[in-house]
């Protein structure tokens, strides 16, 4: 190790003339140039490997996220079908879009944004339940029905943090 420094020291101590400016230089402090094509190293074939797998993660990474696009796009399509599939066929019957509709399960089965996919305009909301013969979910399915058409409710807005704090506020 100390015979590669003492050589690149002993670069220091050669003083040489630049032909083009006739400046002194320091043979360390040189950046030699020269024209033509040097012999190739291993380190060339290297850098040129480097080269071309970058290309092709390039490449791939397009390829994939063009991929990926493609996919989400088919998945997004066939939702409304699946969603109406999926649902009681009373429901499915019904036209309205299956992003609108939102599961809400207990005691209401579903809640209907109609409009707000496709509008991002609100034209109503609308509860949708099957018939049921609990005479308990019934009763509790008019009392919401009672809250609505009385207009017992209120619009609050909760806020949580990253802490997991709660902010409630009225509008």
């Amino acid at each position: 190790m100390n015979q590669t420094v003492d050589t690149f020291q002993a670069f220091r101590r050669v003083l040489c003339i630049c032909p083009h400016c006739n400046s002194i230089k320091r043979l360390s402090d040189l950046h030699l140039r020269y024209q033509g094509i040097g012999p190739k190293t291993w380190i060339d074939t290297f850098e040129t490997k480097v080269s071309v797998l970058t290309r092709k993660e390039q490449s791939f990474d397009e390829k994939e996220q063009k991929l990926r696009h493609e996919a989400a796009e088919r998945g997004r399509l066939r939702v409304p079908a699946l969603v109406r599939k999926s649902m009681d066929s009373q429901f499915a019957r019904l036209k309205y879009n299956p992003y609108d509709i939102k599961a809400l399960l207990h005691p209401v089965d579903f809640v209907v944004f109609d409009g707000l996919e496709t509008k991002n305009k609100l034209r109503q909301i609308v509860f949708l339940s099957k018939t049921v013969e609990s005479e308990w979910l019934t009763g509790l399915r008019n009392s919401v029905q009672k809250v609505v058409e009385q207009k017992k409710y209120n619009w609050q807005v909760a806020r949580v943090s990253v802490e997991g704090k709660i902010d409630i506020t009225d509008k």
